[in-house]
């Protein structure tokens, strides 16, 4: 169930009266517009969203490279430390 703004300075004038319905519902406006905007700024649009990808792509080929990097030298020290026992 929706409240229009007309419903609701109705149902607000026959209990509080005319002129403070009407300040009630243009507060209660002016905060959710309020609200709405500052909310925008927060949004991310489609070119945010192209670019992140593109940094997460780019960070997943940076970690690939550099475990293989560590990988390499983990299986070199392991053969080196297998040399010297068996020697």
């Amino acid at each position: 169930m929706t409240v229009t703004t007309l419903d609701m300075y109705n149902i607000l004038r026959s209990k509080i009266g005319e002129k403070e319905a009407k300040v009630l519902v243009e507060f209660v406006e002016h905060k959710v517009t309020e609200k709405f905007e500052s909310r925008t700024d927060e949004l991310a649009t489609k070119k945010d969203i192209c670019q992140l990808d593109v940094r997460i792509e780019k960070t997943k080929a940076e970690i690939i490279k550099w475990m293989f990097v560590f990988w390499a030298g983990q299986t070199g020290i392991m053969v080196g430390i297998l040399a010297l026992f068996l020697k």
